[in-house]
């Protein structure tokens, strides 16, 4: 890892009506539109779903890392999330991220310690932590398959 503190660029560029462009320096540029839930065409990227996807990708990387260190062999790894927005105070925001995992991993791994490993992956990630809301995970781990 590089000494801290990391920064990050993106850009987004939109006239008066369509969609926004979205990049990065070195990645290519994504398209993202309203969610349908805000009177969009639902087709397209939107800055809840890559919210959602952030908090999915980040707490993947962290699992990854993890399990790295603690040299735990694992096959694979789906995270689900659901992110609810609400009205707060009279304030719109994310309240709750809830993360619906599956780990599987190989015969003879300790599930006990594989679900650890899970917990401590979303206590390390830095997006929802950098988030007011609440996160909430509900892991399985499949052994053997």
């Amino acid at each position: 890892m590089h000494d801290l503190p990391h920064r990050y660029a993106a850009a987004v560029s939109a006239g008066p009506e369509g969609n926004v462009r979205i990049s990065s320096p070195s990645l290519t540029d994504i398209e993202s539109a309203p969610p349908a839930e805000f009177g969009g065409p639902g087709d397209r990227w939107s800055p809840e779903t890559l919210l959602a996807a952030a908090v999915a990708d980040c707490f993947v990387l962290s699992f990854r890392a993890i399990a790295r260190g603690f040299k735990m062999e694992w096959q694979s790894l789906r995270c689900e999330v659901e992110a609810v927005l609400d009205r707060v105070d009279k304030v719109t925001r994310f309240t709750e991220f809830h993360l619906r995992v599956v780990l599987d991993v190989p015969q003879g791994i300790d599930e006990a310690k594989a679900r650890r490993l899970l917990e401590k992956a979303e206590q390390a990630c830095l997006i929802t932590n950098s988030l007011k809301s609440d996160t909430h995970l509900d892991a399985e781990v499949r052994v053997g398959g």
